[in-house]
């Protein structure tokens, strides 16, 4: 364990993640044993961890993978999820979430990670790292499985702003491609607009208006847009980049989710079921243990905060040490790439190319 030193992403070998431990449904005790997994397989990771002091450092001294690789930052406050982020704002620097985001501010850790109240870590995330030139509203973007050769597509809003008008949509295409060439190493990727159907008279009025917006910038953005696709096509290979609002995209990852445990409930039981199916289980077993691993949603937790500056990766409130385990993977393969320094000279030269295609096509009519 650190003897007070502070860690430093400009300067210790490796990567640095703020880690903050007190934020999960199930404690500091799964967040640090998400650590200890991912410690494990990633020998450059080193993290600085904010919570209660006596009770991580019992917890972090249990972990042989986590010794001499984690600082502890002690804070006494927590961010309860059913705290009012309006309050947090004004009232909480004393908690761990807090710090955890000041880490990142400081740059002294490369991104932060946090399963704590959504709400409460976009506000401090957007007061303490601030929007990036041009973003009217940050985003946060998940990894759907898909048919796609990465394995995945990228899907964005997913609960940072329940509301997103034609212009909001717009910014999610252009940051939610640069996710997608940064996370999946696509050259050029495919852009879809979330609507209830893929014709083109569909959808609500802004759907229409950002449909044209993302259309008529798609070539100097460098993107290509597919147009209206619907919710069957979220795991499909038609795109690799779902754009909607916060609320739209929220209720579509929560179902997904659950519809993953549901099939993943369905098999142990079928092949539970009488003697001749368990013995189906067993000739099946490498089989079925690929495709849990498939749907399993823990293995892709973590959404991240696009438009900030700086990386934050939200991790699921009630995520056990698998899941916390995948965010800080994400978390640490985001920091290592500079990814946030990136995203915003990407942003600026899409929205700078945006606009002058725009220009140009305004004096061509």
């Amino acid at each position: 364990m650190s003897d007070g030193t502070a860690l430093t992403a400009k300067d210790v070998p490796g990567t640095v993640l703020s880690i903050d431990a007190m934020g999960g449904d199930l404690g500091p005790s799964a967040v640090v044993a998400g650590m200890a997994t991912a410690a494990a397989k990633n020998p450059a990771l080193r993290f600085i961890l904010h919570g209660n002091r006596p009770e991580l450092e019992r917890l972090v001294d249990k972990r042989r993978d986590l010794a001499d690789r984690c600082e502890i930052r002690h804070a006494e406050g927590v961010v309860t999820m059913d705290a009012k982020p309006s309050l947090v704002v004004r009232q909480g620097k004393d908690t761990s979430m807090w710090s955890c985001i000041e880490a990142v501010r400081a740059g002294e850790a490369g991104a932060a990670v946090s399963c704590g109240n959504t709400g409460a870590l976009m506000a401090l995330s957007m007061m303490r790292l601030r929007k990036i030139e041009g973003v009217n509203r940050p985003a946060i973007a998940c990894l759907w499985p898909s048919r796609n050769p990465k394995g995945f597509n990228v899907m964005l809003d997913v609960g940072a702003d329940i509301r997103a008008d034609a212009g909001d949509l717009l910014q999610y295409a252009l940051m939610g491609a640069s996710y997608a060439r940064n996370g999946l190493d696509l050259a050029r990727p495919r852009v879809g607009l979330l609507n209830v159907g893929t014709e083109e008279h569909k959808g609500r009025a802004e759907l229409k208006l950002a449909a044209e917006l993302i259309e008529r910038v798609s070539a100097a953005a460098d993107f290509e847009f597919v147009g209206f696709v619907e919710g069957s096509d979220l795991p499909s290979a038609k795109a690799d980049v779902i754009v909607t609002d916060g609320f739209t995209g929220n209720v579509a990852l929560k179902t997904g989710e659950g519809t993953a445990r549901l099939i993943r409930d369905l098999l142990e039981e079928a092949f539970r079921y009488s003697p001749l199916s368990r013995i189906a289980a067993v000739l099946a077993y490498t089989s079925l243990r690929r495709l849990s691993k498939r749907i399993d949603p823990r293995r892709v937790n973590g959404g991240v905060f696009l438009g900030l500056n700086g990386t934050v990766v939200k991790s699921h409130g009630s995520a056990d040490a698998t899941g916390v385990a995948a965010a800080i993977k994400l978390a640490a393969r985001l920091a290592a790439a500079g990814f946030s320094e990136r995203l915003a000279a990407r942003i600026a030269h899409a929205e700078q190319a945006a606009a002058a295609a725009m220009q140009t096509e305004a004096g061509q009519a």
